[in-house]
């Protein structure tokens, strides 16, 4: 019973009938058996008691959550495979947030499952949320999520994705654009400092129906393409990973670097991609000396930037999008205007949305505590074991 209306009726059908059914069996009891009347009494208790749990027990079964009921804000997060960031960091963030302003929010992940996005959202329109923040999946799911909730009255913004075509009025993420621009920058310093010569660099970019891999791309394909036109640098593999799968990714790799056994570089679109091509460059003894790119600042991001197998990764202070986020949905929930002083394009829609965004930042192996002192990952899970002197060594406090 996933609409809790349904369950709501159900329940009551259930227990109006028990106690009808339960006097009928008493009054029979008590004229026929008079000397067992108690024992009857207790019986049919027991009976009622156990079909009014049975009940109770196959509605909750059935029902995705049901904590949510009366929450103003609903926000739907995509998945825990690609990026341990929307467990480890968005979800708790947003809880803050919204904990700190005293306002309900229920906050759910999708785990990668496009009609469980949509039950979900479905259940937060019937509960009664006014506001809903959603991380698509893709962006025909996001849009049949955003027309639904549109033609109920309720609000969308779209967080740190931006669901092409659409239609969300508001949107909140970083400036993907400058995210892709760092790691295409950043590659380059790398193989500067390794003084690579023509090196051929790759591609193994995100997620092909993900708007924010397109704009990765966009930025470090600006970033490096002078470099490919003045022959500096030869352009290599350029190729998608679907659902940013990781296991995926690990086979692109290495098919990628069987056909090019000269490669040089490779940008990886997040820190999960650029660990998988990590794992086929150990196999062939050759990790550290390719350098690989990322973003997202995870924890084993960090570790691999630190052990010289990542040149870089990207942080984004998943607080401050979550924040930024979390006020934007309260004063939306409030009946107040939502302020947002940027904008980015909807190419689809062919509009201009209204939009916050933030500043990425790079981190190298010099400045990992820039992340460490921020909050965002804790260094006792960071520098453990052999990544305790390399932490002491690179200035990790």
């Amino acid at each position: 019973m996933s609409d809790s209306h349904v369950g709501h009726v159900t329940l009551e059908y259930v227990v109006e009938n028990n106690i009808r059914s339960s006097s009928t069996a008493h009054r029979r009891w008590f004229h026929e058996r008079p000397t067992l009347m108690r024992q009857g009494i207790f019986g049919i208790a027991a009976v009622s008691i156990a079909l009014l749990t049975t009940s109770l027990t196959a509605c909750g079964d059935d029902t995705t959550n049901s904590s949510g009921g009366g929450a103003k804000i609903g926000v739907i997060l995509p998945d825990s495979k690609t990026s341990a960031r929307w467990e480890t960091a968005d979800r708790k963030y947003l809880q803050q947030a919204f904990d700190a302003a005293g306002v309900k929010a229920d906050i759910q992940n999708a785990q990668g499952d496009k009609n469980a996005f949509q039950t979900i959202a479905d259940q937060m329109i019937t509960n009664g949320a006014s506001v809903l923040m959603i991380t698509n999946l893709d962006s025909g799911t996001g849009k049949a999520v955003i027309q639904k909730a549109k033609s109920q009255g309720v609000t969308v913004i779209d967080y740190d994705r931006l669901t092409l075509g659409g239609g969300a009025p508001y949107y909140v993420s970083f400036d993907n654009v400058k995210v892709g621009q760092l790691m295409g920058d950043g590659l380059a310093k790398c193989l500067a400092d390794k003084q690579a010569v023509k090196p051929v660099v790759a591609y193994l970019n995100g997620g092909p129906t993900d708007n924010n891999a397109a704009l990765f791309k966009s930025g470090y394909d600006g970033a490096l393409k002078p470099k490919f036109d003045a022959g500096e640098y030869v352009k290599g593999p350029d190729q998608a990973v679907p659902e940013w799968d990781n296991t995926k990714a690990g086979t692109i790799f290495e098919q990628m670097l069987t056909g090019t056994p000269n490669l040089g570089g490779t940008v990886a679109a997040n820190d999960g991609l650029a660990n998988a091509a990590i794992a086929v460059l150990k196999k062939q003894k050759l990790n550290g000396q390719i350098p690989v790119t990322g973003q997202d600042a995870t924890v084993q991001g960090l570790q691999n930037v630190l052990a010289g197998d990542q040149c870089m990764t990207v942080y984004k202070a998943i607080n401050l999008e979550a924040a930024a986020g979390a006020k934007l949905a309260i004063a939306l929930a409030n009946g107040e205007k939502g302020e947002a002083p940027s904008t980015v394009d909807d190419p689809e829609a062919k509009t201009k949305v209204p939009a916050v965004l933030l500043e990425p930042k790079a981190i190298f192996k010099n400045n990992v505590n820039d992340v460490v002192a921020d909050g965002f990952v804790d260094k006792a899970e960071l520098c453990t074991g052999e990544f305790a002197k390399l932490c002491a060594d690179n200035g990790v406090r």
